[in-house]
Parts: structure tokens; sequence; C-alpha cells
């Protein structure tokens, strides 16, 4: 027995056959687009909370330290290719280190509008019944979080 299928027979057949693997396939495939260029290697991943306020440590300073003369000898470096008068790296480097050390923690403005969050979350805290934050400690846990956000 031969059968005698005409081209729009095999196309109908096709399209019946492949039209519910296509629903499937595109029903099940959203999770995945939404998981599509997350990950560790991901440009634009959420930075790590830590619980506990991260201080600077004198190794961080120095490397921080050793960035920046680096940074400016290249600087200085390329002025010179340039025929310009080159950089005093040293009264650079102190300068640069000297607007970074507690530029945070003495700007009032933005204390205060930290006490004032931290005064909001403590009202938040006790209407849920939970035992309110210790208001200054955590101003300055939040202040010296923020310094340490780039590094």
């Amino acid at each position: 027995m031969a059968f005698a299928l005409s081209n729009g027979e095999v196309i109908l057949i096709v399209t019946f056959v492949v039209l519910p693997i296509a629903a499937i396939a595109f029903a099940t495939v959203g999770v995945a687009l939404r998981q599509l260029g997350k990950g560790r290697f991901a440009i634009e991943q959420e930075l790590p909370q830590h619980s506990s306020g991260v201080a600077v440590t004198p190794a961080t300073k120095a490397e921080r330290e050793t960035e920046i003369r680096q940074m400016l000898e290249a600087k200085s470096y390329r002025r010179e290719a340039r025929g310009e008068q080159p950089l005093d790296v040293e009264a650079e480097v102190e300068k640069l280190i000297g607007e970074s050390e507690g530029s945070l923690g003495g700007d009032q403005e933005l204390r205060e509008e930290v006490r004032q969050l931290v005064v909001a979350r403590n009202e938040r805290r006790m209407r849920r019944g939970e035992r309110p934050l210790e208001v200054e400690a955590e101003v300055e846990r939040q202040l010296r979080e923020l310094e340490n956000l780039g590094q």
C-alpha cells in the first residue's frame, strides 16, 4: 500500500506535530530567559550586604595608597612625555588620602540623614515587637559601610 500525500497534507502533518512541541518549549523557557545574563560574572549583580560594619584595615589602606601612588606616577609620566611640568606625587598622594579620610563621618548633613533613617527603622522595629537598635552605633556602622562600599 502506497500512500500518496500531497504537499499540503505534509505541511499540515508537520505543523500539527511541531506545534505542540513548540508550545511546550515556549512555555518552559521563561525561567531560563529570566536567568539569562545573571550569575557570578554578570555586570549588574547586586553587591553583597554585610551584616556587620566592615572597617578599613591597615592592609587595605596601604593597598589604596599604593594604587593612588601608581596612578599619580603614571599621570606624572604622561605629563613629562608631553613636555609639561611633572606632578609632585607625594604631595598629591597626601592631598588625596587626606580628602578621603573621614570624608563621610565629617559630613554633618549626611550623618543627620542617616540618624533619621535609623530612628525611623527603630520605630518600625518596635511596632513589630523587635528590640530597637542603638542609634549612635548604627549610624557609625552605616557610615563605615558607605565609606567601604567601593572597596
